[in-house]
């Protein structure tokens, strides 16, 4: 009987193995998941769940029940240390295990503040894992200040979520903008003026210098001078991909397992997908953070894994829940030259519409799931969309669609 093995018990790992028992494979699968947790979702974490509003069983993709019942060894709470790619083995633990093929959904690991930063003090945490959420979930009460560190949708979100506990909140980017790598600075705009109206303080072009305290973080020294008092500290300064293992085992690794269009690595019966996946785009090589591609990518690798040979061609898309905002974006904006704006009047509905070469890249929709699903049809079917059309709020975004 063929052995397909996972490493890795987020959105990608699950989706490979449910797909591939939906598909019909009947053959032995194994979930190796580092965390001591069955498989579960992230986005809530630094959303409902962190509010309090999502209890944990309902982060989980499935109850334990669906693994036994469909034939899946799922190993909690154990960390593959090494693949030997010549023999098709797994040390996982202090067991050795063989796999006929074998999939790499590893995912990524934030980025911490430098050690030097925090002198080992209490009180600062990253946003990855429920085992994060739930330290920092009692320090998360009305009156307490929070510093984030990094203006990205992780930061944004925790940011909110603190502001909904009545917290005081400073967030500080580096950068002159947040949101500066992944959207226009209409967006960011946007975004930003969504947190200053509830109450943020929002400090762009400001990083921070350094942390002081005893064994509490007291205080936080900032780039231009300013010291603050805060009682926690939320780093949201990226993700790196979890490659460490990839790289042990003599796999490509560019930004990411190096794949090709259908998921295959640089070694025979190995694949990735998800997060940690880096894969062709365009005339270049791209990385997906999101539950898009980890759902899809995954999926696609489970067909392929018994032979459907599909080629991984994706509309991305993405969302972030702020405050009674919901963002939602539709396909890559890099390489815009312009920028169309859909607003009507004073409205809390927006939508921005990113152009390369007179060509729809990408729509941004706050509050707007009208724009957005319009956007996503269009980017889907190679269409693109006539700029007046888009500004013309008195006319059905659907005329695009029946466009030529």
């Amino acid at each position: 009987m063929s052995h397909i093995a996972v490493v890795g018990g987020g959105q990608a790992g699950f989706s490979v193995v449910s797909k591939l028992r939906s598909i019909g494979y009947e053959g032995r699968i194994t979930l190796i998941c580092e965390e001591p947790e069955f498989p579960y979702q992230r986005p809530p974490l630094s959303k409902k769940y962190l509010l309090g509003e999502l209890g944990r069983d309902r982060l989980m993709f499935r109850p334990p029940s669906y693994y036994s019942e469909n034939g899946i060894d799922v190993l909690s709470g154990q960390a593959c240390r090494r693949i030997d790619a010549d023999r098709h083995t797994l040390t996982v633990g202090d067991s050795e295990i063989h796999f006929d093929k074998l999939v790499l959904a590893t995912g990524s690991i934030a980025r911490n503040l430098p050690a030097s930063m925090t002198g080992g003090m209490q009180g600062i945490y990253t946003v990855r894992t429920v085992a994060n959420v739930d330290e920092m979930t009692p320090e998360f009460a009305e009156g307490k200040s929070l510093l984030v560190v990094g203006g990205g949708y992780i930061g944004l979100e925790a940011a909110s979520a603190a502001m909904q506990r009545g917290m005081k909140v400073t967030i500080v980017e580096i950068a002159g903008r947040i949101l500066q790598r992944v959207a226009a600075p209409e967006t960011s705009e946007e975004i930003g003026t969504l947190h200053r109206c509830h109450g943020v303080e929002l400090l762009e072009g400001v990083g921070l210098k350094e942390l002081s305290g005893k064994e509490r973080v007291e205080s936080a020294h900032l780039t231009d001078g300013r010291e603050i008092q805060v009682d926690i500290v939320i780093a949201g300064i990226g993700i790196v991909p979890a490659t460490a293992l990839a790289e042990t085992a003599g796999l490509e690794v560019e930004n990411g397992i190096r794949t090709d269009l259908q998921g295959r690595t640089s070694l025979p019966s190995i694949w990735a997908a998800g997060d940690c996946a880096s894969f062709p785009w365009k005339n270049g090589r791209i990385r997906l953070e999101s539950v898009q591609n980890a759902l899809d990518q995954a999926e696609l690798v489970a067909e392929n894994l018994i032979g459907a040979e599909k080629d991984y061609r994706p509309t991305p898309w993405f969302w972030s829940d702020q405050y009674d905002a919901k963002l939602q974006i539709a396909g890559i904006g890099s390489g815009y030259d312009s920028i169309v704006t859909r607003r009507a009047g004073n409205s809390k509905s927006v939508s921005y519409w990113y152009y390369g070469q007179g060509k729809l890249l990408a729509v941004d929709a706050i509050n707007d799931p009208r724009s957005y699903m319009v956007g996503k049809r269009l980017l889907e079917t190679g269409k693109s969309a006539d700029p007046e059309i888009v500004t013309n709020t008195g006319m059905n975004l659907k005329v695009l669609l029946k466009a030529r």
